[in-house]
Formats: C-alpha cells, structure tokens, sequence
C-alpha cells in the first residue's frame, strides 16, 4: 500500500514538471510574436517619429532603425514593385504611340502632323527612361533602397507623358476613323477600276467578235447565191459578152463600190439608185474577191436597177495588183507581219485593247487597199465617188460632181473638233520622218464617202506617195495599221473639206446623234462595230438600212433577213 501510494507522488511530480516546460515555451513564443510584428508594422514610418524626442530615447529610437534595417535586407525593397510599374505603363504608350505611327505611315500620312507627333512621343518616352537621374533606379541594386524623391519625380514625369499621348491619341481618333475611310474607299475604286478595266477589255474583244464574225443569214444567202451560179453558169456569166461602153464613158455618173458582203453591197446600190434623179446616167463599180464573185454577179442580175449599170469584177482580175507592185501585198508575205496576224495567242488578244482591231487581217486586205489605184483601175475616167459598203445614200449625189475641187484630189468630210480627230491621234509623231513632214493639228477627215478627181490624182502622183509611206511602215513605227492614217498622209494639203451634211457618222457606235441631223444628210455612215446587218445594231438606225434590203429576193427570204 505504502509502495503504492510512492509510485504516485512520482508520476504527479512529473506531470507538473512538464505542464511548467510547456507554459514558458508558449509564453516565449507570443512573446517573439509580438516583436516581430512591432517590428514589421512599423518599418514604413521614420525611426524618429514612432517614438517622441521629449521621451528621451534616441538611442533606442537608432538601435530599433538598425534592427529594422537588418530584417528589411531579407526581404524585397517595397520601392521596387512601384517602379516597375511606372516603367511598364510608360512602355505601353511608347508601343501605343508607335503604333499610331506605324499606322499613320499605312495610310500614307508619312508628311502629316500626326505621324511626326506620335514618332516624336514615342522618343520622349525612350529619353525619359535613359535620363542619367533615372537610369540609376533600373541599375540600382533590387535590395537597396531607394531614393522616393527620385521615383516621385519619375513617376510624375511619366504620368504628364502619359496624359498627353492619351489627349492625343483622342483628337486623333476622328482622323484615323476618316483617313481609314478614305483608305477604305481609295481600294473600293482601285478594285472596281480593276474590275471596269477587265470588264472593258472583255468587252472590247467579245464585241469585236461580235462585229468581225459572218452572221448566218449572210452566209447563208452567199451560199444559197453561189449554188444558183453553179447551177445556171450562162445566165449569169459576162464572159465572152462585149463590155458595156457606159462603163468607161467619163460623162457618166461613177461609183467605186469594194466589198465582200454581198447584202451590205447591195444597199448601196439600191439606196443610191432609188435616190437618184436620172438613174441610167449611175454607173456602179463592185469589186469583190473570188471566193464572193459568184454570189455578187447573182445578187446584181437578180432585178433591174431602173436603168442603172453595174460592173462587178473580182481583185483578181486587175493583173497590176500583185506583190512586186503593191506593198500591202508584198508585207502580207512576210513572216513579222504573219506571226502579228495569225499567230496572236487568246490569252493575249485582250491585253491590248487600243491595237486590238488593229490585229484583224482586213486591215491588210487588199479590198481595203484598193481605194490607192483607182486611177489605174480607171484609167479613162476623170472623176469617181468611193462609197463604203456600210453607208446608204438617202439623196441625189450627182451635187457633187458640181463642186470646185480646186485642183485638190480628194473631196471629204472633217472630222475634228477641238483637240479631237487630228493628225496627232493618227499618226506616230515621235518619228522624225512624221514630225518634219506633217502638223499633228491638222484636221482629220473621214473615209466611207469620198469624192475624187482622178486627174489631179495622177498629176500628184498620189500612187507614189502612197507606196512610199506604205513600204517605210513595214514594221508599223509610222502609225497604226489601217487605211486612214496612210490616206491622210497621201492627200495631205490635196484634200477638199466638204460640208457635214454629205456625209454624217457614227451610226454604228454613237447612239445620241440626232435624227434631224441625219434626216438632212445625203449619205449615212454606219462605221463602228454595230453594224446594221448583225444582232447588236442599234435599233433606232437599223430601219435606215433595212428599208433598202431586197426582202422580196426569194434567197433572201431563204435565209431569215431580219427575223
């Protein structure tokens, strides 16, 4: 019982042992708790003025900065975390305004105030960071502290930077936005010119087709002619038959008629012969090639041309007009001329749309070439009137064989206006030859209805010249190609202007000319790419053409005209 009662005084004497060790250790620990946290909130504040002077505790007040400074050197300098972030707000309105300037730069202000404004921002931003005062706050060492004053000033510095890149920034919102838009719509109307331009090409080149491509009906009714020739050849036929001596007679009324569509021919002739106030005393000259020789002879003997004579002759029977004599006809047989012509790939037919037309071989045909021998084909007459096979005669032209040509050898029509339709568009005036010889104000005039005195030709020797010119532009460094530019050459200073009411233009292309004016016209002109014979004519001039169609030939309603 007494052992009993020993072991426990021993065991109580250890538990209260151990309570004693447990209480002054958490004692200490608070104790350290609260020093550390005196210390920790009180860091910010100057050492001097936590405790009061009148105290009498300077040296503590200087040993608690000294264990102050001790704990702060374990831990990151406060200043630190600010000073970072000023530096970062000042490199994001640098970016900010460079980026104003790089824009500024996109939508080509490179000379505005704007651009010079943000570039100049942007810079101030850059000097203000290496400033000697302030670079030191970004080499300093990150444990140290630093001087407040400084990083004040700093940040004051910037903040003024940054209040006026933002007030710019804001007045220049509103440019931006318009100079944007007018950026916008300038590639709006670059694209639609873009689209226009090959739109226009597109269309320059189907119309083209459109013009240069034999209508059916017209191939039709030269075939259907053509097999009535084969079928009845003495009918039709004038060989071993006297020529008519009204052919050659110079008293007569004579016509030059070069064509190789037969319907297109034969409104000429009917327009000028039911016109015409004596039409016995009208003498039509229609050269063809061989191919269309048949159809035309058919198409001229199929009716009476109320006393009209009408001489039709193939190219090929003018044995003078061969490659050693003309030049159209000896360039044809070069291979620079072939290869321009026939071998002009698709893919560039368009790329051209100025010279486009000018790539269609008629422009070489001698049937547009004839119109530079009439003299030699002629030989015993003195005067002639050229008639295109796209005009129609709507009065007497016998007027014009009354007219004083005053020794000059072509009649015509003027066509300029203002700086339009002179010597200048026609012609390569950058060549020496053309710039010493002719003035490129001089004034077009038209072909399609021109008068000639056959006389004053061969006295000028018009032929010559024509060759001369001609041979010189093998390699077109003259002008473009087409009989136009060679004819205003030709006649240059020999030409007579006639009044505008001979010979009006421009049914083929230009929709506003007036009726009264063509009403008043002897002769119109469907020159253009819309002639009267095909789908895209214009309709308010077509009737002027149609009118003079035999639509009472039996091959002509054959072959559909005008449905």
């Amino acid at each position: 019982m007494a052992n009993h009662r020993g072991h426990r005084s021993v065991a109580g004497g250890f538990t209260a042992r151990a309570f004693r060790l447990l209480a002054y250790a958490i004692t200490v620990a608070v104790f350290i708790f609260v020093a550390s946290s005196f210390l920790f909130t009180s860091h910010t504040q100057s050492p001097t003025s936590s405790i009061p002077h009148h105290f009498g505790l300077g040296g503590v007040s200087h040993d608690l900065g000294s264990g102050r400074r001790s704990v702060l050197a374990l831990k990151t300098d406060p200043l630190k975390p600010r000073l970072d972030q000023i530096r970062k707000q000042a490199d994001d309105h640098r970016s900010l305004a460079l980026a104003y300037a790089s824009y500024a730069r996109k939508l080509k202000l490179e000379n505005s105030k704007l651009l010079r404004i943000f570039a100049d921002l942007s810079r101030n931003y850059t000097d203000l960071i290496n400033k000697p005062a302030y670079r030191a706050l970004f080499e300093s060492d990150s444990t140290s502290i630093m001087e407040e004053s400084t990083l004040r000033q700093f940040e004051k510095d910037v903040k003024e930077r940054i209040k006026v890149t933002r007030q710019v920034i804001s007045e220049a919102k509103e440019s931006f936005d318009n100079q944007l838009k007018i950026q916008k719509l300038k590639d709006i109307i670059f694209s639609l010119n873009e689209l226009l331009t090959k739109a226009k090409k597109q269309g320059a080149f189907s119309s083209l087709i459109a013009a240069k491509s034999i209508p059916k009906s017209l191939h039709c009714l030269a075939m259907r002619l053509m097999e009535e020739r084969i079928a009845h050849p003495e009918k039709y036929s004038d060989q071993g038959k006297p020529q008519a001596p009204e052919l050659e007679d110079p008293t007569l009324y004579h016509y030059a008629i070069f064509s190789d569509n037969v319907i297109a021919a034969s409104v000429v002739v009917n327009s000028a012969v039911k016109n015409a106030k004596e039409p016995w005393k009208h003498v039509f000259h229609v050269v063809t090639d061989k191919m269309n020789l048949g159809a035309m002879q058919v198409m001229f003997k199929l009716k009476d041309y109320n006393g009209a004579h009408i001489e039709v002759k193939a190219v090929e029977d003018y044995k003078f007009l061969n490659s050693s004599y003309v030049p159209v006809l000896k360039q044809l047989e070069s291979a620079n001329l072939q290869k321009f012509y026939f071998e002009n790939k698709l893919e560039n037919a368009t790329k051209d749309t100025t010279n486009m037309k000018f790539r269609n071989p008629k422009y070489l045909s001698i049937l547009n070439h004839l119109r530079f021998y009439l003299p030699e084909m002629y030989p015993k007459l003195h005067r002639i009137l050229f008639l295109d096979d796209d005009i129609v005669v709507q009065k007497d032209l016998t007027g014009l064989w009354e007219i004083d040509m005053d020794g000059k050898v072509i009649g015509a029509v003027e066509t300029c206006f203002g700086s339009f339709h002179r010597y200048a568009q026609y012609m390569n005036f950058s060549h020496p030859l053309i710039k010493a010889k002719f003035n490129p104000k001089a004034c077009a005039w038209a072909y399609g209805m021109n008068f000639f005195d056959l006389d004053a030709w061969r006295r000028e020797k018009c032929t010559e010249e024509y060759h001369y010119w001609q041979t010189l532009n093998e390699n077109r460094t003259l002008w473009k190609l087409g009989t136009l530019p060679p004819g205003l050459i030709t006649y240059y200073s020999t030409t007579k202007p006639l009044d505008k009411s001979w010979h009006v233009l421009g049914l083929g292309y230009n929709p506003s000319i007036s009726m009264d004016e063509i009403r008043n016209a002897a002769v119109v002109h469907f020159n253009g790419n819309m002639k009267p014979w095909l789908d895209i004519a214009m309709t308010q001039f077509k009737p002027l053409w149609t009118k003079f169609v035999d639509y009472e030939l039996e091959f002509v309603q054959q072959c559909n005209f005008g449905v």
